[in-house]
């Protein structure tokens, strides 16, 4: 879901469809799929099922402190390390890496707000 609105335009309070912000984005993902989760970045990280690093799923959410106030930034995990999320103003919906550079040195924690898939017996 979320890889389908890569491409669209950042607005700040974004969280329509036609335009995002971080968390808006988060929202309308988990809104299409019949969850309902809080409004900002740090509501989400704070009600969200704690994650291990190392236990990331496609359609997690990774919590990012950007400017050094607490978690101020949130994308939703896409597989292989990378991320899809509203980076800022002037930027479309977009692909990021959290394995090295900018993102990975500002990420603090995931969170899950979805049932994983049972083990299989």
């Amino acid at each position: 879901m979320a890889a389908s609105l890569v491409g669209t335009p950042y607005h700040f309070g974004g969280a329509d469809g036609a335009s995002f912000d971080c968390s808006g984005l988060a929202m309308y993902v988990h809104e299409r799929v019949g969850l309902a989760i809080p409004r900002t970045a740090a509501e989400q990280q704070r009600a969200a099922h704690p994650v291990a690093l190392a236990q990331l799923a496609p359609g997690d959410l990774v919590f990012f402190d950007i400017r050094a106030h607490g978690v101020d930034h949130v994308g939703i995990y896409a597989g292989d390390g990378r991320f899809i999320h509203a980076p800022r103003a002037g930027l479309a919906v977009t692909y990021a890496d959290l394995r090295r550079g900018f993102y990975a040195r500002h990420l603090l924690a995931a969170g899950r707000f979805w049932d994983p898939a049972p083990p299989p017996r």
